[in-house]
């Protein structure tokens, strides 16, 4: 199972991103944004709260990824990594990112379906999960349902062996069995 990492890119998206769905600038649409530059250092009003909204969005996405990683119990591959847009200010603000986790199967069934829950928890951590994170979530859990029919189905093989053992009926007993036979 392929779970890349948790991301916000898209939990927000109207508000920064362009109607195509790209990560293209608000500014470049935005009324009254001035690629060159203000006038005399100061910024447009428009300018002004393009800032505004590109600030809010920063601490949004950057909450929203400190909550996957902060849940992720030790399974996040690196700390968050975040796409960036500048603003008519001249900084960068963070507009999207998303937390890497590893997700390989666990040395058991058990402990890969504790892993699973793991995924999810971190998943779904933020207060407004993306559609993304919403996605890794369903992913995690069907790997956390496929781990625990596994180790059901190891617990029904290991139940019969045992029972075949206690009742004589074990491969061993049948060697020994046939072994005292023989030489009887």
């Amino acid at each position: 199972m392929a779970i890349s990492g948790i991301s916000s890119s898209d939990s927000y998206g109207a508000a920064l991103y362009s109607s195509e769905g790209d990560l293209s600038t608000i500014a470049d649409r935005s009324p009254g944004y001035s690629r060159g530059g203000s006038k005399n250092g100061q910024l447009s009003d428009d300018d002004k709260t393009l800032v505004r909204a590109l600030q809010n969005r920063d601490r949004e996405v950057r909450a929203h990824e400190q909550a996957h990683l902060a849940a992720a119990s030790g399974i996040s591959v690196s700390g968050p990594s975040y796409d960036y847009q500048q603003g008519p200010d001249g900084v960068r603000y963070a507009i999207g990112g998303s937390v890497n986790i590893e997700v390989s199967p666990a040395r058991t069934p058990e402990e890969t379906a504790q892993k699973a829950r793991i995924i999810q928890s971190a998943a779904l951590a933020p207060a407004q999960p993306s559609g993304q994170d919403l996605a890794v979530a369903a992913r995690a859990r069907q790997m956390e349902l496929k781990a625990l029919a596994e180790a059901a189905q190891q617990r029904q093989q290991q139940s019969k062996l045992s029972q075949a053992y206690a009742s004589g009926d074990g491969p061993v007993a049948n060697l020994l069995g046939n072994a005292v036979d023989i030489q009887a």
